[in-house]
Formats: structure tokens, sequence, C-alpha cells
């Protein structure tokens, strides 16, 4: 590393982070005022959603963001152990999702910024059971501050593989400098208004039946789905019908495979969420399940043999 990286990251980047932060801090205002008025006339809710994450060295820290999500949405995650983030995810509000993509439930994180936690520019910071999950050398992105942008941030976003986005952060940590930062500041701005990399895509890893899996909070059962369906839509669907007990988990054989379009085998689109689906947040965990199961046999009823239906129910400690 050259003495002028050094001296960057020693001293510069602070710098550069407390000024950028103290010049946002009225957009900040008008965002959180703005928004937070908009979240609060939609559900009711609060506006902040206070997210633990780590940060530098491993330190746990709380990092502020404006809620996106229905009150006590529970978690949804990938095969690869990250968070599920899709546009057709129905634990996300009306503002939420207008939100999400414009990054404006970011901003309140220029707080996270002024008080040491974070750095503008940075890898994204993870849930402590993630970090749990790397691989390797991947632990390297906890050697700095994580940002509210980053290298892969501005490479991919959502749109790649988690354990490739960790890779990049492993890169900007070797490569850190005011030059990477400035071109990553810069990048964002035009990934921001084009709307780039905010979802996860419909990759591989989702055709195959592998894509997102609830994690139940009890464990009080889980539903094993057959292929054809789109995994991810049904862990959310089944989550969000269990609402604040998150009771329903929905998995997929990980060797199945999905018929192609036009086989004997290939099933109608799936219909996009409707409204009163949406409302039913708070509907007992029980129904919910009798639901899924209903459903899940009418879909299994449609295909050949291409897939199988269990309800598993974990046996008394």
């Amino acid at each position: 590393m050259s003495p002028n990286q050094d001296f960057y990251q020693a001293y510069g980047k602070r710098a550069c982070d407390v000024a950028i932060s103290l010049a946002a801090l009225p957009f900040v205002g008008a965002v959180i005022g703005t928004c937070g008025a908009l979240i609060k006339l939609e559900d009711n809710g609060p506006i902040f959603y206070n997210a633990p994450r780590v940060g530098k060295d491993g330190r746990e820290f709380t990092m502020y963001k404006l809620r996106s999500m229905k009150v006590n949405a529970p978690d949804l995650v990938m095969s690869d152990g990250s968070t599920y983030n899709g546009n057709d995810d129905p634990r996300m509000t009306r503002i939420g999702s207008f939100m999400r993509k414009t990054s404006l439930d970011e901003f309140p994180q220029f707080i996270n910024v002024l008080k040491g936690d974070m750095s503008v520019i940075g890898p994204r910071p993870d849930l402590k059971r993630e970090t749990e999950l790397y691989q390797g050398d991947e632990r390297r992105k906890l050697e700095v501050k994580p940002g509210i942008t980053g290298y892969a941030a501005v490479s991919g976003r959502n749109a790649i593989p988690w354990h490739e986005r960790l890779a990049l952060d492993v890169y900007y940590v070797d490569h850190v400098s005011f030059g990477l930062d400035a071109k990553i500041f810069f990048r964002t701005i035009a990934t921001v208004f084009a709307q780039e990399g905010i979802y996860v895509k419909d990759g591989d890893d989702q055709k195959t039946g592998a894509a997102a899996t609830e994690v139940p909070a009890n464990g009080v059962a889980a539903v094993s789905a057959d292929a054809g369906d789109s995994v991810a839509t049904m862990a959310a669907t089944a989550a969000v019908d269990a609402g604040t007990d998150s009771s329903a988990a929905v998995k997929a054989p990980a060797n199945a495979a999905v018929p192609a379009p036009g086989t004997a085998d290939a099933k109608p689109a799936r219909r996009a969420f409707e409204p009163a689906k949406l409302a039913s947040f708070a509907k007992p965990a029980g129904a919910a399940i009798d639901e899924l199961r209903e459903r899940l046999a009418r879909n299994r009823a449609r295909k050949l043999e291409s897939g199988y239906i269990t309800i598993t129910t974990p046996q008394a400690d």
C-alpha cells in the first residue's frame, strides 16, 4: 500500500465522510420528514427500522434505516445465506417499495457515518448470521468500516450472487484509495437513478428450487414445495400469511429441475399477489399452513411427477 493510500485511510477518508455527511444532513432531514409521514399514514407503524449489523473488526452496531417492510415481517433467506430481496416481495409496503427503488430508505445512515459506525464508501454491512457463513478470506471485508454504498453495490448490487459480492468487498479492502472511492461515489448516483441491481435476479438458483427459504422462529412446521413453483415467491407468501409467528417455511428439493416452457410438465405463469393476500398479514399460523397445504396440493395435481409435498412437524424436546 502506497503512502498516499495509508494517509487517506488514516485521515482523509474520515474527513471526507464527515464533510459529505454534514452536507447531506438537510437532505436527510427532508427525506426522513417526508417519507416518515407517508410511512405513518400507510400503517401507523414505526418510521425507523433499527437494523443490527456487524461492522469493522466484527463490532456490532445499530444501522438506521427507514422502514420499508410491514411491521414484524419475517426474515426470508436465500440458499446461500443472504437475505431475500425481490420485486415480488409481499412484505414490502407501498411507500417501502418506492424507497427501496430510490434508496431513500438508506439516507438515515449518514447519521451512522457521523457517529463513526460507517463510512460513506465501504462494503455493505451484513447481519451477524451472515458473517457466520463467510468462506475463505471473505471475513476480510470486516477490516474496514461498512459503507452506505460500495464497490459491490455499484458492480451489480443484489443482482449478483452474495459470495461474488463478498469477493468484490475483499477487492475493495485491498485497493482502498481516494480515486476508487470517488469513482464509486459518482457511479452510485448513476446506479440509483438507473435503478440498477435493486433486486435479486430470477437466476438458475431460484429456477432449480433452491432460492428463498424462510427460517422459522419457533420451528412449528416446514413445508416442502414442488420444484415447479417460484420458491422465493412461495416462501414470501407463506411468511406473510403466517404473520408475526413466522411459523411457515417453504423449501424445495435441491436437485429438482423445472420443466422447460412449452413442455407437458410446464406450468402456467403464477399470478401476481392479490391485495387480499397482502392484507392477511396477521392471519394465524395454523390457518396459513392449512391454506398453503391446499394450494400446494392443487399445484401438485397440475404437474405429473416432477415434485413432492410434505408437511413435517418437529418433535418436542
